[in-house]
């Protein structure tokens, strides 16, 4: 079956329509829609780890989330906008507008079923304004729907206990942290054989990088042949099961947080956007 990581009985799509709109408290259950990517993670990861980790993190979440607190899960988006990603074959990357124009549709849904409350759980760090834009686009439309666009990894966690300086200042892709992830949740993905560390060149600018990152746009080709950013050894499944605990402990906590929250309704419409606020689409 199609749900994954996410456990049956809170992935929504196992329900029919008419349980759906038989749900008490549609508009505070949380809706989660893990965003990820398909892309090039180094020679040692598989191309899907954005996906795998995003839809695994919540997953996680959803299993452990108390049975009074209602929220379920979306089948994940697992194609992303991974341009940066293009030189190494395996990369599939959508156009940043049919990203945000495929969240902004799934979104929609959610707000035509009555639900008003849905977190996108991005586990990619090229496409997190895609995601705000969307999260915008919706709140203009829809005066009392709460959507956040948030990355699964940063909420508290414990991989900082694991990691180099060099790593915790430079690394951005297929270094320490994924690979541990990898290692808990898909390990018979993992080649670390394969394993290679490659870090970009410190930033020369402090004042536009204080850590030494880059502050202009870059490919991850122009670092080097493999693909990595950051270092991978050292990794391991004991570590990665110990990240997983501890973020999963904390996005139990932060869906408590959203299926209690209470925010601002918008009753004006805002201009040049369709405003529909408080229609449930059910059958006659």
């Amino acid at each position: 079956m199609i749900h994954g990581y996410i456990p049956p009985h809170r992935f929504l799509p196992y329900l029919s329509w008419t349980d759906i709109a038989a749900l008490p408290d549609r508009e505070n259950t949380v809706i989660v829609l893990p965003v990820g990517a398909i892309e090039q993670h180094g020679p040692h990861l598989p191309c899907s780890v954005d996906s795998v980790i995003s839809s695994g993190v919540l997953g996680k979440a959803l299993e452990r989330l108390p049975a009074d607190i209602r929220a379920f899960g979306l089948p994940p988006i697992t194609y992303g906008k991974s341009d940066e990603h293009l030189h190494f074959p395996g990369t599939l990357t959508l156009t940043g507008p049919t990203l945000l124009a495929t969240i902004t549709e799934i979104g929609e849904s959610v707000y035509r079923a009555g639900f008003r409350k849905l977190l996108l759980a991005n586990g990619h760090g090229g496409q997190p304004q895609v995601l705000e834009m969307a999260a915008r686009e919706l709140r203009l439309r829809h005066g009392d729907f709460v959507i956040v666009p948030y990355h699964v990894s940063r909420l508290a966690n414990s991989s900082g206990k694991y990691i180099s300086e060099q790593e915790r200042r430079l690394a951005m892709h297929a270094g320490h942290s994924e690979t541990a992830l990898m290692l808990a949740l898909a390990p018979d993905t993992v080649h670390m054989e394969r394993a290679v560390a490659n870090f970009p060149p410190v930033f020369p600018s402090k004042v536009l990088s204080a850590d030494g990152r880059p502050a202009c746009a870059w490919t991850a080709r122009d670092f080097g042949p493999s693909g990595v950013i950051g270092d991978p050894f050292g990794a391991t499944t004991e570590q990665g099961h110990d990240i997983l605990d501890t973020l999963a402990d904390s996005w139990v906590q932060a869906l408590t947080d959203l299926f209690h929250m209470q925010w601002v309704t918008r009753e004006v419409e805002s201009w040049g956007y369709g405003h529909q606020q408080g229609h449930i689409q059910q059958a006659l």
